[in-house]
């Protein structure tokens, strides 16, 4: 057999008869000299159609059969793409998701692969057919073989799966725009192209919401090794690589279902400073960590929860070598950032921790999409007895602060929960990032993402003991949401003679209602004080894994918020990654400001097709 290529076409690229022909030259000419298999979405916005008829009929419609109906969708598009390959002369066959042999989960609207029955497909393609396969839908393992469908972005997944089964030379992504850009060219039409993206820079993009790639489909690429390309069906540009590093060999059983966790890391080098009773108001944050870049100072996590009573607080980590001289520019900038308004919300202090601390966290692209992961994590440092004193999340990692004393407890704890091997980058290298096939070194931000789909809960005045993060983001998982960041507050209050924290997360907005009844009809039984709940939010964040040991960035960041009068809400940062949680109103003039910030701008126009 030839050199296999796996290519996907999303639903602006075949939305019509005339661009069904279009791709179809493409895919014969690419099929001239290799083996194709192509795999299709739905017809432009034949899925949100498909669901309006179906809210017309029901409100709350049954989820197998949403499955059934929209995974119509899909057979339309095999079904007319390879008629026009065969008008081209080359010999094509549709097949839907159940035919390939897409083996998923019994889990309707979002099931998760399981493994593929490639047979048919290699017999096929034996014979010098294009292989034309519906995207986003399978066929469950149960007796009963239901179709089943895998959820937004599911046509990316059964490409990067299929290429990872089939091991093929590489996957390759075809939607509107001409690559991964530097935002979204909707909102900067100045958005470079990047030639190449790492697999964890990506895996932060597309969680983020930009929506060129689905994150699962990134998660199977880097466990597979698959390389993928990004490309526009438009243009012949040479689009995008995304890269990873060579990975372990994995069985292409429970294709889907790998361990979300890759492996636990605990770093003893750390020491936290916190500002309390900040003023609420833009340009504090930028004043502090502009300070600290000037002397150099790496920050590792910075951490600021929601506003309470007009002040703010922020809390960051530093080197244990660095925290007298951290501390001492937190003192000098102190009288600069004004007082508040009101004496009784307290003035503004500088407070270092000084108990050791170490930082224990999970690691995994897995992660994603499945909200048990931080639950369990919570709940083993629980049963563990290890109180945590500072969270801070990202899409592929959740770090919480503890006591040193109880770090070899919660590492192995943690380890022994998730079947993981235990890493300590206390004294690793700080370039940790995956190379690329490049020399040059990446520059420390790649991209700038926003998502205005967000909304945010806080639950106020939560006992400060081990299992209270637990009991909340379990009673979450139970009902199965997704928590994105993750922020527990660093200062401390007493409640009738008891210590209380808050915590404050993001979740989707078509979430945030579900989560807060949750939350409102625990918090009585628990001891919790006030849920509150806020969708006016946008989420900004920069990603570069570049941006490891340069201590700038964070101050760089903030003081294009600052400039613009953004006032930032919220703080979480990862090893390559910062977000920030800025009023809805502000999310565009803020993703403008920092991708301006950064030089991400270059001079051509990228134009998106209608």
């Amino acid at each position: 057999m030839n050199m296999l290529v796996v290519q996907k076409y999303g639903g602006t690229s075949v939305g019509s008869a005339e661009r069904i022909k279009a791709v179809a030259q493409r895919i014969a000419q690419t099929a001239s000299d290799r083996s194709v298999v192509v795999v299709v979405s739905a017809m432009g916005k034949t899925t949100d159609g498909l669901v309006k008829l179906a809210n017309e009929i029901s409100p709350n419609p049954c989820r197998r059969e949403m499955d059934m109906l929209l995974s119509t969708g899909e057979q339309v598009t095999i079904a007319l793409m390879s008629m026009a390959l065969q008008e081209l002369g080359v010999p094509a066959i549709s097949l839907t998701g159940a035919q390939v042999g897409i083996v998923t989960e019994a889990e309707h609207s979002r099931a998760r692969i399981l493994h593929i029955q490639t047979e048919r497909i290699e017999e096929h393609l034996q014979l010098g057919e294009v292989v034309v396969v519906a995207g986003f839908q399978g066929i469950s393992q149960s007796r009963h073989q239901e179709i089943t469908t895998l959820g937004r972005g599911g046509s990316d997944t059964s490409a990067v799966a299929l290429a990872a089964a089939l091991q093929a030379e590489r996957c390759e992504i075809y939607t509107d725009v001409p690559g991964i850009l530097t935002t979204d060219p909707r909102i900067v039409p100045e958005a470079q192209l990047m030639p190449e993206i790492t697999c964890d820079e990506m895996l932060e993009l597309a969680s983020l919401g930009a929506k060129v790639l689905h994150p699962r489909a990134v998660e199977i690429a880097r466990n597979y090794g698959m390389p993928l390309v990004v490309l526009s069906s438009w243009s012949d540009e040479p689009g995008t690589r995304v890269v990873s590093a060579i990975p372990k060999r994995r069985a292409l059983q429970d294709l889907e279902l790998t361990k979300p966790v890759d492996a636990v890391e605990y770093d003893t080098n750390q020491a936290a400073i916190s500002m309390l009773h900040l003023p609420d108001s833009p340009g504090v944050a930028a004043k502090l960590f502009s300070g600290i870049a000037v002397q150099n100072i790496d920050v590792d996590l910075i951490i600021q929860s929601i506003h309470e009573s007009k002040t703010n607080d922020i809390a960051f980590t530093v080197g244990k070598d660095t925290l007298k001289q951290a501390a001492a520019v937190a003192d000098a900038i102190l009288p600069t950032l004004g007082k508040n308004s009101d004496p009784s919300l307290g003035e503004p202090e500088v407070k270092t921790e000084e108990r050791p601390i170490a930082k224990v966290s999970l690691v995994g692209a897995g992660m994603i999409g499945r909200p048990r992961v931080a639950a369990k994590m919570f709940e083993t440092l629980a049963v563990a007895g290890v109180n945590i004193v500072m969270i801070s999340t990202s899409e592929v990692k959740v770090s919480c602060v503890v006591d040193a004393e109880d770090c070899e407890k919660a590492v192995n704890s943690l380890c022994q929960a998730f079947e993981v091997d235990v890493a300590d980058i206390s004294s690793s290298d700080t370039s940790r990032s995956v190379t690329t096939d490049s020399e040059e070194v990446p520059p420390p931000v790649r991209a700038v993402a926003l998502d205005i789909k967000q909304a945010r809960l806080a639950v106020r005045h939560i006992p400060d003991r081990p299992g209270m993060a637990a009991q909340i983001f379990g009673l979450l998982a139970q009902q199965n949401i997704s928590v994105d960041m993750i922020i527990q507050s660093q200062r401390c209050h007493s409640m009738d003679g008891v210590l209380t924290r808050d915590i404050a997360f993001t979740v989707s907005q078509p979430e945030g209602e579900t989560a807060y009844q949750t939350l409102v009809n625990a918090a009585v039984e628990f001891g919790w004080g006030e849920v509150v709940l806020e969708n006016g939010i946008a989420k900004v964040s920069v990603v570069g894994s570049g941006m490891i040991a340069h201590p700038g960035v964070a101050a760089q960041m903030f003081e294009a918020l600052a400039t613009s009068q953004v006032n930032i809400l919220m703080i979480a940062t990862s090893e390559i990654k910062i977000s920030c949680v800025v009023e809805e109103k502000d999310g565009v003039k803020a993703l403008q400001a920092i991708h301006k910030a950064f030089g991400l701008s270059g001079n051509d126009v990228i134009k998106v097709p209608a």
